[in-house]
């Protein structure tokens, strides 16, 4: 209704197309708030430490599956893998020596050559001289072996446990009744082993090709892997290879460094102590060295066991002591103050890494641990630190990159000539 004048009275609002509300106008931005409003409910019921947890929940485990992905792919990969990390660990050692040469005006080619040629002259003669020396004791290592056993035999049945010889000989036919009911299994063994030295002798022979390439063309390969990536990132890519790469060098010269030490110090003790096949003995030191904890532990038993069959348990005891000794001096002093720097791992850290490579890759996982935790925390530290912000990107092909440098060198920053 209206009066006189046209106007609506009070409470009868005219209607011209829409109706209008007598409510009073919502504040700006309600009707939003109020078609979000059981979205923020729901959010506001779950507390704030689980929604946080939730978020970092499905982050860790869509991580977890990418690195679960790439351990996969590298254990089938394996001898594939294996021979490039021996061909990158040959290498930092190798690139300084043929970079030294170079620098004394030696041909690009002969100084690759010369370095090769070394590496393989030393590995293949302390190979040579451990193997002659044991097919050389080999006779007297089986004449010496059954006296031990004839004497552990009559301690058997002499000693305190007081066995009777029919209980020797029924314990000796059930260990060969179980040896002929697992022959099947031995056999198929035997052709695992064939199979592996075949794998072995591949895999050598990618390593050799492939260190080969790294010394002739380790520029071109890392050029050829930054650019695989974004070209912001590169940046840091770079930088973080080129501080993995040092820390590589570090670790492969101080390995050397401890493994030469414990070689001599066992061996040294061995050849003292009257053992045979010290050489030998030093040779497996020194090599088992390269796999922390495990490698010594082992060949530190080896030279227990042949001190006992030889020289009897004082010898052996006596031995034993020694390997010890040197143990802790290498855990306790070597480790510590020259690895330790090298690699910037903590000893428990080194501990866990070999354990966890032993558990994946058995062997090579314990050999390939420490560098690799050591590479990865560097490069890790890098990244995180920022510094390559405000570095230029990585140079052009034909300059110095990762794989060449054996000393950190100061990039331009942005803006200054390259």
């Amino acid at each position: 209704m209206t009066d006189s004048k046209g106007r609506a009275r009070a409470g009868f609002p005219r209607r011209r197309g829409r109706v209008r509300s007598t409510a009073p106008e919502a504040p700006e931005g309600a009707e939003a708030a109020t078609g979000d409003r059981p979205h923020s409910d729901v959010a506001e019921a779950v507390p704030y430490g689980m929604r946080l947890a939730a978020a970092w929940s499905w982050r860790l485990l869509l991580v977890g599956g990418v690195l679960a992905v790439v351990v996969f792919l590298i254990i089938q990969l394996r001898l594939i893998v294996i021979p490039l990390l021996v061909a990158v660990l040959v290498g930092a050692l190798l690139v300084p020596f043929s970079q030294f040469l170079q620098r004394h005006r030696w041909p690009k080619w002969l100084a690759v050559t010369v370095a090769m040629l070394t590496a393989l002259a030393v590995v293949g003669g302390l190979l040579t001289l451990g193997i002659t020396q044991i097919v050389r004791g080999s006779d007297e290592l089986a004449a010496q072996s059954l006296v031990a056993w004839d004497e552990f035999r009559a301690w058997l049945l002499d000693g305190p446990l007081q066995l009777t010889e029919d209980q020797l000989n029924d314990w000796l036919a059930q260990a060969v009744a179980t040896i002929q009911a697992e022959s099947s299994l031995i056999w198929s063994g035997a052709l695992s082993v064939g199979s592996t030295v075949g794998h072995f002798l591949a895999g050598m022979l990618l390593a050799l090709f492939a260190t080969l390439f790294v010394l002739i063309d380790g520029r071109g390969i890392w050029n050829w892997i930054v650019g695989i990536f974004p070209r912001r990132a590169r940046a840091a890519v770079d930088g973080a290879g080129t501080a993995g790469w040092n820390t590589l060098q570090n670790f492969a010269k101080v390995q050397i460094l401890v493994a030469t030490i414990d070689a001599i110090g066992i061996g040294v003790g061995a050849a003292l102590l009257g053992v045979p096949l010290a050489v030998p003995i030093g040779i497996l030191v020194f090599l088992g060295s390269f796999i922390p904890i495990v490698g010594a532990v082992a060949t530190g038993a080896l030279a227990v066991f042949v001190a006992l069959v030889y020289n009897g348990w004082v010898i052996a005891l006596i031995m034993l002591g020694i390997v010890l000794l040197v143990q802790q001096v290498e855990g306790h002093i070597l480790q510590p103050l020259i690895m330790g720097t090298a690699v910037k791992v903590h000893p428990l850290g080194v501990v866990v890494a070999v354990a966890t490579g032993s558990l994946l890759a058995g062997i090579p996982g314990a050999l390939f641990a420490v560098p690799i935790a050591a590479v990865v925390n560097v490069m890790v530290g890098y990244v995180a630190s920022g510094v390559w912000k405000s570095e230029a990107p990585p140079p052009a092909p034909g300059l110095q990159s990762p794989l060449w440098r054996t000393v950190p060198q100061e990039r331009p920053k942005f803006g200054r000539g390259a």
